[in-house]
């Protein structure tokens, strides 16, 4: 049955898909300036004042504002150093000696994940530029990388940081480029090792042509698994792209040229990857004033391993020019028709409908074409489109674990300072923030999410959250002492493998609330009083303490 439309219905289906779903306060904002001008000020972030308690939040992550160089100096050389240190002390036999070497500075690099972690959820529950967070979300989730493998766990935080926040509504040639030239997206994909066979740079583990990047920078990133290229145009671009990744130094130990799985190993030794600080990149650049300037970021083109041959790729001529190919197939990338396409579906996937309707992607996908990839200009024809405000859309899309937790996070408005539980549930339920294997990222489709197991999950999580039993209000491991058990190491956020799973503890136990309960009423204002009768009879009839766990765990609140 379709909803009739409503002003009511209307500020909820842009809180719910421009934003995390509503805040307390923002169904009043809204409604006082009208959903159309909520749109507005969206698709202009920079037009809205970010609270001050939270910029100095953020500001306090201190591993955001470092470039992957300076976190490898800080977080991963001392891991390095010991197990040099162990290996010269005759341990480095000893795989538990080696491990027991390594395990201090190894929790202290989790650091920089866990700031990573906290710094997207205190954004995406708190922050006022709601569309800016989701954009983010959605176009990590388009250039996934997966924080477990080797230097990425480091890397992972600044991609997300440097390469996609600063780049969500402009030219997606540039948002491209930034991941492109990203060290966490070139250790992922494996591009660091791709090399021309026969160079000069072809030695040990740079010893020949891998495709990974080149292959999903065209199925995934840009034209789609459709989108018209052949596995010539592959192996073209792997071609144009050699040389494009990392400085080039001792220590390597590096997988094969043909490994398509860039979630898995494909590295004996990750963290003793070819890659050294900018002291020593520097230095060589004074003995030879000719060798190329290295980007800050880590960047490096190593024209040494490149194919200076001309290519042909998707039917153009591409004469060799170092790393100029490289830009000119990003260029043809971005401005495919293709490209237009596949992106506009995703976005109208993820916005409109699971299934999205075709007249409004061949209109988003010309406008992309029209504005030469302008990624506002895209937003704002979906979002005036008579597709986006169809009440047949509203409601009708299923919640990933992540958009769950955080709009459960969101409606109840309750002060957070330990975020393990949140991003632990999302563990349980599938989604670690930053830990898809893949390079496809997570799906955002009901069918992927929606089963019994999920759902027992998410029904006590709401009923812990509901309840006042979820210690967000605590210091992390507070309520281990608390409980009378010693502090434990922390977990990892995102372990190396994918397994491990944070601990959580969704019963109330014998010390009663560890925050203070929602209140029911105030979160059903919140929330818009948009529920079934059902539901709403369902709750009245509830005792208290239990309206606000139905709230969470109702049919309508698992939609947006």
């Amino acid at each position: 049955m379709v909803r009739e439309d409503s002003k009511q219905d209307r500020i909820l289906h842009v809180l719910n898909r421009l934003a995390f779903g509503p805040r307390p306060g923002d169904f009043e904002h809204v409604s006082a300036i009208g959903p159309e001008r909520y749109v507005h000020e969206q698709l202009h972030p920079e037009t809205i004042a970010i609270p001050a308690d939270l910029i100095e939040r953020i500001n306090d992550l201190h591993t955001l504002r470092m470039t992957p160089i300076a976190l490898f100096v800080e977080y991963q050389r001392p891991v390095m150093e010991a197990r040099k240190d162990a290996k010269a002390e005759n341990v480095g036999g000893d795989k538990s000696a080696l491990k027991d070497a390594t395990k201090d500075a190894r929790i202290e690099q989790r650091i920089v994940m866990r700031e990573a972690v906290e710094a997207r959820m205190m954004r995406a529950i708190e922050g006022p530029r709601q569309l800016q967070e989701v954009m983010t979300a959605f176009w990590f989730n388009h250039f996934n990388v997966f924080a477990g493998k080797g230097l990425d766990l480091i890397w992972t935080g600044a991609f997300e940081e440097t390469a996609i926040r600063p780049h969500t509504f402009g030219k997606f040639r540039t948002l491209l480029g930034a991941t492109a030239h990203h060290p966490a997206m070139l250790f992922y994909l494996d591009n660091w090792q791709n090399t021309a066979p026969g160079s000069p740079g072809s030695k040990g583990k740079f010893e020949g042509i891998n495709e990974n990047y080149a292959r999903e920078l065209m199925e995934l990133h840009t034209l789609g698994v459709n989108g018209g290229y052949s596995q010539a145009d592959v192996i073209a671009l792997a071609h144009i792209l050699t040389g494009w990744g990392l400085p080039k130094g001792g220590g390597g130990a590096g997988g094969g040229g043909g490994n398509r799985k860039p979630g898995g190993g494909g590295m004996a030794r990750p963290e003793m990857a070819g890659f050294f600080p900018m002291r020593r990149m520097m230095m060589q650049r004074r003995q030879n004033p000719m060798r190329p300037p290295v980007d800050p970021s880590g960047f490096y083109f190593d024209e040494s391993r490149h194919d200076f041959s001309s290519k042909t790729f998707l039917g153009h001529q591409i004469e060799g020019g170092g790393i100029d190919e490289g830009e000119h197939a990003l260029d043809i990338l971005a401005r495919s028709p293709a490209t237009a396409k596949h992106l506009s579906f995703k976005l109208a996937q993820y916005f409109v409908a699971d299934d999205p309707p075709p007249a409004l992607v061949e209109r988003m996908a010309g406008r992309y074409l029209a504005t030469d990839g302008e990624i506002r200009s895209v937003l704002e024809t979906m979002f005036t489109s008579a597709e986006f405000w169809d009440p047949r859309y509203y409601g009708a899309k299923f919640k990933t674990p992540y958009e769950y937790v955080v709009s459960c996070a969101r409606a109840t408005g309750v002060p957070i300072r330990n975020y393990r539980p949140l991003y632990g549930t999302m563990q349980i339920l599938g989604m670690p923030l930053y830990g898809c294997q893949t390079p496809n990222g997570y799906a955002n489709t009901q069918d992927a999410w929606l089963n019994p197991d999920a759902m027992m999950t998410r029904l006590s999580f709401a009923t812990a959250l509901g309840s006042g039993n979820l210690p967000l209000e605590n210091p992390p491991f507070e309520e281990d002492a608390a409980g009378g058990g010693a502090t434990r190491p922390e977990p990892p956020v995102v372990p190396r493998k994918g397994g491990g799973k944070v601990n959580i503890n969704f019963d109330p136990g014998p010390h009663g609330p560890k925050m203070t309960p929602p209140d029911p009423a105030q979160l059903a204002a919140t929330l818009g009083d948009y529920f079934t009768p059902a539901t709403a009879n369902a709750v009245e009839a509830s005792p208290t303490n239990l309206r606000a766990p139905l709230i969470l765990g109702s049919p309508e609140f698992m939609k947006r």
